[in-house]
């Protein structure tokens, strides 16, 4: 017999005006457009459907209460498998798309369906990223160096104010010194900004950048989602509070509650991810900049990247994961990676990115070092 529809979605409980139909241990949650429409938004973003009998939800085969059921729905996550779609992508990718799948997003948006809607590699003011000499500062890369191994898959995406390779790979150039572009690139809106650890220090122009800017219509499941990244600087230690600083930022459209600018990759006292944030750890204990260093993972994970050929110098953060909550499941967000130098194209800095997924938690937005 017909009863009210309450389709349990991990810790969130969607509340359809509708009717539901149980066979079996299968669930169909009629929709009657109260929400998760099936029609696209003026603005280009979709809620989404469940097709014609909306969500679809199971709790396995004769399972009885327990865990919250899982949705099949091709809207949704549910429990398929993400990433691992990157085994041979080639290293000097123009596409786009191959950017997505190095970071472990396999599924392009078709129909119903969740996954990209377009994926473009682009410079820090998000304009497409057409000038040849950009080129090498993107790289799909099976390892960075002796020590350090994609999280997911085999294969990984890097970005780079220099050359985007490992000194193993072709086109390789030395980290401490490749200034690809003499013209300046925009900023990120809302950049350039001070970092709060440098007060009064404003970073110049842009310069040498290079980004992925994906649009992804997301699952109907999802509540956040998570990527890894790994952040090398050849700036450390001699140019912290610099003018001259390279950064890395994740800028998310539409902006999470409660940040001033779209982007989501900072450490606890707000930094920016760069030479002046608190995540360095991979490194040569020593005081620089007036702070103290301890470099509490040594300088292990340089080895081989480039980063190891200056004395002392040089130092990353090690695998970090940021996190992001998604606030309108089935709607379409949109992700800018993008790192660049200020003031200049000198002295190059590499961010790792990788293990993208959805989660069907809820999640505070807010990078921490990678809990493995």
């Amino acid at each position: 017999m017909p009863v009210p529809s309450f389709a349990r979605l991990n810790n969130v409980v969607l509340a359809a005006f509708a009717t539901a139909t149980v066979v079996g241990s299968i669930t169909c949650a009629v929709n009657d457009g109260s929400s998760f429409g099936d029609d696209d938004d003026d603005d280009g973003t979709s809620s989404g459907t469940g097709g014609e009998g909306g969500l679809i939800l199971t709790t396995g085969g004769g399972q009885q209460g327990g865990a919250p059921p899982m949705c099949t729905d091709p809207g949704c996550v549910g429990n398929t498998p993400q990433g691992a779609c990157d085994g041979a992508l080639p290293i000097d990718s123009a596409d786009g798309m191959d950017g997505a799948r190095a970071i472990g997003i396999c599924q392009q948006a078709t129909g119903d369906s969740w996954g990209v809607v377009s994926a473009t590699y682009v410079r820090s003011d998000g304009q497409p990223m057409t000038a040849p000499e950009l080129a090498i500062g993107r790289g799909i890369l099976n390892a960075f160096g002796s020590n350090v191994q994609p999280r997911e898959g085999a294969q990984m995406l890097a970005l780079s104010s220099g050359a985007a390779r490992q000194p193993t790979d072709p086109g390789y150039m030395s980290v401490g010194g490749h200034w690809k572009d003499m013209a300046p690139h925009g900023s990120p809106p809302g950049y350039p900004k001070e970092s709060p650890s440098c007060p009064g220090v404003t970073t110049g122009e842009p310069y040498d950048s290079a980004g992925l800017k994906l649009v992804i219509k997301t699952p109907l499941d999802a509540l956040s989602f998570t990527f890894n990244l790994d952040f090398y600087t050849y700036e450390f230690p001699g140019f912290i509070c610099s003018t001259f600083n390279d950064f890395f930022v994740a800028m998310m459209n539409p902006i999470p509650q409660g940040l001033v600018d779209g982007n989501i990759s900072f450490d606890a006292q707000g930094n920016l991810i760069s030479v002046n944030a608190g995540f360095l750890e991979v490194c040569y204990p020593q005081t620089a900049g007036g702070k103290n260093f301890p470099c509490a993972f040594g300088p292990g994970e340089l080895l081989g990247t480039g980063y190891d050929e200056q004395s002392n110098g040089s130092a990353a953060t090690s695998w970090l994961q940021t996190t992001a909550p998604i606030e309108n499941p089935g709607q379409n967000i949109e992700i800018m990676f993008a790192i660049w130098d200020s003031g200049d194209g000198i002295l190059d800095s590499t961010v790792l990115i990788d293990n993208f997924k959805f989660e069907l938690e809820s999640g505070v937005v807010g990078t921490i070092p990678d809990p493995k």
